[in-house]
């Protein structure tokens, strides 16, 4: 579910209740890998990564924040920030594999979606 769109990054909801996770896709065309960020885009992505991994701990209170950029599955260049607790359905494990996605509920997915959109929304100034 999109959220938002940063100077770099378009900022998405994964639709999995086990987890709160965003996902952060550059708006660059044919990025694969890392290392095949530009030099001048990489301190945004790195500061829009921090950014994500701040806000969505903030929101949920998370234990510990998991960062990866795995794309076997979608090769497009996509970095996953997941809020973890020593309680949930994969801790300590990684969530890839774990149990299925669960998807929220509409009502939920709606109410997810509409305060991590505002909380990822900076100020205006």
């Amino acid at each position: 579910m999109p959220l938002i769109d940063w100077p770099l990054c378009r900022v998405t909801l994964m639709n999995d209740a086990h987890y709160p996770w965003l996902v952060l896709v550059p708006r660059r065309l044919h990025l694969v890998d890392l290392d095949e960020v530009a030099d001048t885009d990489r301190p945004l992505l790195t500061a829009e990564i921090a950014m994500a991994s701040r806000i969505l701990k903030g929101l949920t209170h998370a234990q510990k924040m998991n960062v990866a950029a795995l794309g076997n599955v979608c090769p497009q260049l996509h970095i996953h920030v997941i809020a973890r607790f020593r309680d949930d359905a994969a801790w300590p494990k990684p969530v890839w594999g774990v149990k299925p996605a669960l998807p929220y509920p509409p009502e939920a997915l709606a109410e997810r979606v509409a305060s991590f959109a505002k909380a990822l929304t900076p100020p205006r100034r």
